[in-house]
C-alpha cells in the first residue's frame, strides 16, 4: 500500500503547499506522486527504506546536479531534497511517444550526459565496476557445460580484455542503467530520470547498451543495424560537440564485457545471488520482453560478429560462434529480440 505523501516541512517552506496529488507507477524500490505545488505540476521521490537505500538516494541526487551542467536540459530540474526523508521534488515532464528512430536522440542525449562528468568530480560517485574473473570462470563453465570447445587462448584473451575494461580512463558521468523507459522524450529532447545506480567511468561502456541489447534492462531489444550505425555516429557526434574530442574505447571489448556477466540476464533484485549462466543449460525464464537463452544468443551473435578479424579476440570469436551454434541447435525454438521498444 502506497504510504503518505511525504512532503515534510522544509520542503514547504521552501517550496510551498502541496495540493492534488496521485501515486503514479514507479519500481519497487521508490515510491513517486505528481504534486500540485500552486497549480504547477511536480513529481515527488521517495526512496524506500531499503539497506542500500541512503546510498541510492545520495547517488540520484549527485548525479542530477552534476548533469544540470548540461544545456540544453538533459535531466528534470531537482527542485528540492528531504535527505532525513530520502525525498526529491523534480520538475515535472511532459512525455510523449518515442518516434520509431528514438535511439539516435537517445544516444545523443546520452553522450552529453556522459561529457557532464569532470575529473573534478572523482569521489562523487562510485566508480563503476566491470566484469571480473568469477564472470570469465561462469563462462567457460557454461561452454563446457554445453559440450562446446574452449580454444586454447580463450582464457587469456578474456583475462586481458577484463583488465582493460577495468582500467579503462573515463570520469564519464554514467547512468547506471539507461534503460528505455528511464528515458522521457519530450517537445524539448531526451531527459533521463532514475539515477539511482549512477557512477563514474568510461562512457563506452554505456555505449554498448544500444548494439548489446540492454543487457540490464527488462525491454531488451535488437534495433535494426542502419539505426544502430545512426545512433552510435550520433553519440560520437554529440560527445565530440560537448568535448572536443573523440570517444575513447573499445566498443567491441564493452560488448563483450557484458556478454560475461551473468548478472545481466535477472532483474536487479536478483543479481548477486546465484551463478545465473549456470542456470542456462537447465532452464530458461523469461524476464520482460525476451528469456534468458535469448538474450544470451543474441549477446554471442554479437561478440561473435563483433570479433571477427580481431587477432586479440580470435578465441573468444571461435567460443562465440560455437557456443551460439550449440544454444540454437539444442534450443531451436529461440527466437530474435524484439526490434522496437515496447
Amino acid at each position: 500500500m502506497m504510504t503518505r505523501l511525504p512532503f515534510g516541512d522544509r520542503l514547504r517552506e521552501e517550496l510551498g503547499t502541496p495540493g492534488k496529488h496521485r501515486a503514479l507507477q514507479s519500481s519497487p524500490r521508490s515510491h513517486v506522486w505528481r504534486v500540485e505545488l500552486d497549480g504547477t505540476p511536480v513529481v515527488v521521490k521517495q526512496l524506500v527504506e531499503a539497506p542500500d537505500a541512503a546510498e541510492r538516494y545520495a547517488h540520484e541526487v549527485a548525479a542530477l546536479r552534476l548533469a544540470s551542467r548540461s544545456q540544453p536540459a538533459i535531466v528534470p530540474a531537482l527542485l528540492g531534497t528531504d535527505d532525513a526523508e530520502r525525498v526529491l521534488v523534480l520538475e515535472h515532464l511532459e512525455a510523449r511517444e518515442p518516434s520509431p528512430d528514438w535511439l539516435v536522440d537517445y544516444a545523443a542525449t546520452l553522450a552529453r550526459l556522459h561529457a557532464t562528468g569532470t575529473p573534478e568530480d572523482a569521489g562523487l560517485l562510485p566508480v563503476w565496476s566491470g566484469p571480473a574473473q568469477d564472470d570469465i570462470d561462469s563462462f567457460l563453465r557454461l561452454a563446457e557445460s554445453l559440450d562446446v570447445s574452449v580454444p586454447s587462448c580463450a582464457p587469456a584473451e578474456l583475462e586481458a580484455l577484463v583488465d582493460r575494461i577495468g582500467r579503462a580512463p573515463g570520469h564519464a558521468l554514467l547512468h547506471g542503467d539507461p534503460c528505455p523507459g528511464n528515458d522521457l522524450h519530450t517537445a524539448q529532447g531526451v531527459r533521463f530520470i532514475d539515477f539511482e545506480q549512477a557512477a563514474l567511468g568510461s562512457g563506452i561502456m554505456e555505449l554498448a547498451y544500444l548494439r548489446i541489447g540492454f543487457p540490464t534492462c527488462w525491454c531488451s531489444t535488437a534495433p535494426t543495424a542502419a539505426l544502430l550505425d545512426r545512433a552510435e555516429a550520433a553519440y560520437r557526434a554529440a560527445w565530440a560537440g560537448a568535448t572536443g574530442t573523440e570517444p575513447q574505447g573499445d566498443l567491441t571489448g564493452a560488448c563483450a564485457g557484458w556478454l560475461l556477466r551473468g548478472d545481466a540476464l535477472v532483474q536487479r533484485a536478483h543479481r548477486g545471488t546465484v551463478d545465473h549462466l549456470a542456470r542456462i543449460p537447465d532452464r530458461d525464464w523469461k524476464w520482460g520482453t525476451a528469456t534468458a537463452r535469448q538474450r544470451l544468443a543474441y549477446r554471442l551473435g554479437v561478440v561473435a560478429h563483433r570479433t571477427a578479424g580481431r587477432d586479440d579476440l580470435r578465441g573468444l570469436h571461435r567460443l562465440c560462434a560455437d557456443l551460439r551454434g550449440r544454444m540454437l541447435t539444442r534450443w531451436p525454438r529461440l527466437g530474435p529480440l524484439p526490434s522496437r521498444r515496447p
